[in-house]
């Protein structure tokens, strides 16, 4: 299976606002970015299109399958961390104590009324075991978000979670996980 992680769009959000699971719109450079992951994703021939519901990610996933013939199949467990009580709150106004507490230990630890990025992580290891059982041979899409990739990554790598957010991944990227037999390898990351 080669799997390819599609990071969405440049989100419609103020610069230093905590978002994770909210339902934001995409920026006005959207059109732009389209074009730019089709070129990346045109050597492609998936059998499967995956999506986060969130709409910066299952818009760019409906227009690819506009293209390819393939349905959206929309799955919670590629959504991004859940922020809870952060969601939408610029991180300056979050009092500095409990940013601090969370940061020591972002993997274990979860926003109050929120996930940890340990949790998205079983999600998403969750979700990488039944791609891997029901598509072997076959190029499966993904469309998530950057912690979504991050996990992803870490569960290919064998690289411990904390390590993890040394990744960057950049909006309207493309991350290709392979998986031959018993052996998983990263392609690439950030294409």
């Amino acid at each position: 299976m080669n799997l390819y992680l599609v990071r969405h769009t440049t989100p419609d959000i103020l610069p230093g606002i905590c978002y994770g699971q909210t339902d934001i719109e995409v920026a006005g450079t959207y059109a732009q970015e389209v074009e730019a992951v089709v070129a990346k994703l045109s050597a492609t021939s998936p059998a499967a299109l995956y999506s986060s519901p969130l709409k910066r990610c299952s818009q760019l996933a409906v227009e690819i399958a506009g293209l390819t013939n393939c349905n959206v199949t929309h799955d919670p467990r590629l959504m991004e961390l859940h922020f809870g009580d952060w969601e939408q709150v610029p991180w300056n106004d979050i009092p500095r104590g409990l940013v601090d507490v969370w940061a020591d230990d972002h993997v274990m630890q979860a926003p109050p009324a929120g996930e940890s990025f340990h949790t998205l992580s079983l999600r998403v290891q969750e979700f990488f075991q039944e791609m891997r059982a029901h598509h072997e041979g076959d190029d499966v899409v993904a469309f998530t978000h950057a912690g979504v990739i991050r996990a992803m990554l870490s569960h290919a790598l064998n690289l411990p979670l904390v390590h993890s957010f040394r990744l960057q991944i950049d909006y309207g990227s493309v991350t290709k996980i392979v998986v031959e037999k018993a052996i998983t390898r990263v392609a690439y990351v950030n294409l």
